[in-house]
């Protein structure tokens, strides 16, 4: 009985994952969400994108493997807009890496099988170098990998798009500075975004150049551009910036104060963020140090503590 158990369960697995491929291309029959999600979908695919060597998902891929996973990505995006899936947790975070919906599921997709696909690889080089390992072993490894690397890039999402948070946070903090003092040498409030916008080519500050430029042929005002970038990457800091300069735009003397002390608080928060790093790298250091004595401790005290258990266990006749 155990002896078909295993095959029985392998073909069930397989039965599944078959069923959910099937499922997932054919076309489903389109409700109301669906359709409202393919068109904000398709909206947001109008809007324009900077695009560089760090921002391109596939960048540090051969020609020919960049070109699959950009063709993998364009039909998992057009996927996710058919069928309506928002992805809540991971918008913001592909919004301020700048990668797109199907670049991720592309990526998710790829990295599950390569490591589903390692188990029986490894399982078969044991069996040639004679090594004799059950088959149902690295059935249940391939599956545990597969899930392994499906949300592997969740993790790897999140973590980066935590740290372009970080940079982009310390990018409105100079840029309202910036602003301020354009707005001290007689520009309007209009002028003095985009003029403190143009002077740098980082990456966020090519973001915002780029969000207030669209606003400009758009015909919504730099401000609410402002608003709705700083809501699409989840940050706050940019989305109170936006309330800021809606309720002050028509007062250069009060925006240029309220400017100034915001940037202010920003870089003391900054700052306080940063003490506290280091701090904590400080007590991380602090660990490590003392695994490190205690370590050496032992390794000094082991000969001396074997030798005093060797003499005991002889006893004091011998």
């Amino acid at each position: 009985m155990s002896a078909m158990l295993w095959p029985m369960l392998s073909g069930a697995v397989a039965g599944l994952g078959l069923y959910l491929f099937v499922r997932v291309l054919m076309r489903p029959r389109p409700g109301v969400a669906s359709l409202v999600a393919r068109i904000d979908a398709g909206s947001r695919s109008m809007q324009t994108r900077t695009v560089s060597d760090y921002d391109s998902s596939f960048s540090d891929m051969s020609e020919r493997g960049r070109g699959l996973m950009v063709a993998l990505a364009d039909r998992m995006e057009v996927m996710a807009a058919q069928r309506g899936w928002e992805l809540h947790r991971q918008r913001a975070d592909l919004a301020i890496l700048n990668r797109s919906v199907g670049a991720m599921l592309a990526t998710k997709i790829v990295g599950g099988l390569i490591l589903m696909l390692t188990a029986p690889l490894v399982w078969g080089a044991l069996r040639i170098g004679g090594l004799d390992i059950d088959p149902t072993v690295p059935l249940a490894v391939a599956l545990l990998l597969g899930l392994l690397g499906f949300f592997l890039p969740d993790l790897s999402l999140r973590s980066e798009a935590e740290v372009r948070r970080r940079e982009f946070r310390r990018t409105v903090g100079i840029f309202l500075d910036l602003v301020s003092m354009n707005l001290a040498g007689g520009r309007g409030l209009p002028e003095a975004l985009l003029a403190a916008s143009s002077v740098s080519d980082h990456w966020s500050v090519v973001r915002i150049r780029q969000t207030l430029a669209n606003a400009r042929l758009f015909g919504t005002t730099p401000w609410e551009a402002l608003g709705r970038l700083g809501k699409e990457i989840g940050l706050e800091e940019l989305e109170s910036l936006a309330g800021t300069l809606i309720l002050a735009a028509d007062d250069g003397a009060k925006i240029r104060q309220s400017l100034s002390s915001r940037a202010t608080t920003m870089r003391r928060k900054q700052l306080s963020e940063a003490e506290g790093d280091e701090g904590e790298r400080s007590q991380s250091m602090l660990v490590a140090q003392m695994l490190l004595v205690v370590a050496f401790l032992v390794y000094l005290a082991y000969p001396a503590l074997m030798a005093l258990m060797g003499e005991q266990a002889m006893g004091p006749g011998s």
